[in-house]
């Protein structure tokens, strides 16, 4: 029974994208059905091969084993406070890594290994997806950099496309993440469904914006942009300074962020439970998601606690979401614990939204602004079920 729910799941996800199109007429049907297929092959060669099970594993040691380097220079700074082999402050933990994860992710671009990467994936993604080849290669280059490094190093062909493709791109910002947080993420949920979530959101992406703004590309347009050589390649460990400034400033951002918003929340639920004991934000977005908590095949007494961390992560960021989910992962059965951490792996926030459309503020002409600006709704509404599409999806392997 509870495997028909989840079934049912995909299948309201799609119904609401379609609902929500743009452009029903043009939708392609037979890539839609092809990538959801490519979904479920992604997700049992991932849960059910052994080569599958070894690949996460291996990569899984290898974000821990940054973390460990990490950990290194932060005890060295920060001493007591970091034990190597305890408990830290989740500041020194889950944050102070991204300094050097981000560093260590900028010399791999520096010296074209990145980029070589990104560009493999995106050529396979395009050829299996057929989906337009700057499409697949901006889905495989967010699930690596973010919404707003690649909207910048894309923006010159972005000027010059059609502004429904600008729209496409800030859809599939929505459901992206950052290499530089990945070892965060694996320190509070199981990493495993951290890289499983990966590859799925980006196919889901596309599903959900090929359905929802739905185009045809010429010949012609099915270009990608490749950034001019710079004349002279900056210095290496100029470089490697500005980046791990970048990944100081990362840590302290998003603790800003936890901090104030944390605070926020607390001040928010101190207020609405002037009006009733158990009125608080999260279970006002935990009433709001519950039908979708419960198409996922959740445990029926774990519907509103799962629907809560989903609301707060709509609300606030993942990060925050994770971290009051990670105490009761031992109290969770495996499907729910499957469907609700690979949720959770996304930027699908209010916050996103605004980020996003300053990007596109900055980046772009007033009216290229002012289409985004009218379709927030559309960029909340995608990555909202990009995520619900993850997790049932992974659900379907997970019992």
């Amino acid at each position: 029974m509870s495997l028909i729910i989840n079934i049912t799941g995909i299948i309201v996800v799609i119904v609401i994208a379609y609902l929500c199109s743009r452009n029903r007429k043009s939708i392609d049907l037979r890539s839609i059905v092809f990538m959801l297929v490519l979904q479920l092959i992604i997700t049992w060669f991932m849960l059910s091969t052994k080569i599958g099970d070894r690949i996460i594993q291996v990569v899984a040691d290898f974000f821990l084993w940054l973390i460990d380097c990490s950990m290194t220079g932060i005890n060295f700074v920060f001493g007591d406070l970091a034990p190597l082999d305890g408990v830290a402050p989740f500041f020194i933990s889950v944050l102070m890594p991204i300094i050097f994860i981000v560093a260590f992710f900028d010399i791999l671009t520096y010296f074209g290994v990145l980029p070589a990467l990104i560009n493999s994936i995106g050529f396979v993604l395009s050829k299996l997806t057929r989906t337009p080849r700057f499409e697949s290669f901006f889905a495989t280059q967010v699930m690596f950099l973010g919404n707003n490094e690649v909207l910048a190093i894309t923006r010159k062909q972005l000027n010059e496309m059609d502004n429904k493709r600008l729209l496409t791109a800030c859809m599939l910002g929505m459901s992206c993440v950052s290499v530089g947080v990945l070892g965060g993420y694996m320190q509070l949920i199981d990493p495993k469904y951290v890289l499983i979530a990966i590859p799925l959101n980006a196919v889901g992406a596309l599903i959900i914006t090929s359905i929802m703004n739905p185009y045809k590309v010429t010949k012609e347009e099915d270009i990608v942009y490749n950034p001019a050589k710079e004349e002279k390649k900056r210095n290496f460990f100029d470089m490697l300074t500005e980046s791990m400034l970048t990944g100081g400033k990362m840590a302290l951002i998003i603790a800003a962020m936890l901090m104030g918003f944390t605070a926020l929340i607390t001040a928010i639920n101190g207020i609405l439970g002037l009006v009733h004991d158990n009125l608080s934000l999260e279970n006002i977005f935990a009433v709001i998601f519950y039908p979708f908590t419960y198409l996922m095949g959740v445990t029926p007494s774990k519907i509103f606690t799962i629907s809560q961390f989903m609301g707060q992560k709509l609300a606030t960021n993942e990060f925050i979401a994770m971290g009051n989910l990670h105490p009761i992962l031992p109290k969770l059965d495996r499907h729910t614990e499957a469907v609700i951490s690979t949720f959770l792996v996304s930027f699908c926030n209010f916050s996103t939204v605004g980020i996003i459309l300053g990007s596109v503020k900055s980046l772009f002409n007033e009216e290229k602004t002012l289409l985004i600006a009218k379709n927030t709704w559309r960029l909340l509404v995608s990555g909202l079920l990009v995520s619900f599409l993850t997790g049932m999806i992974t659900g379907l392997f997970v019992w």
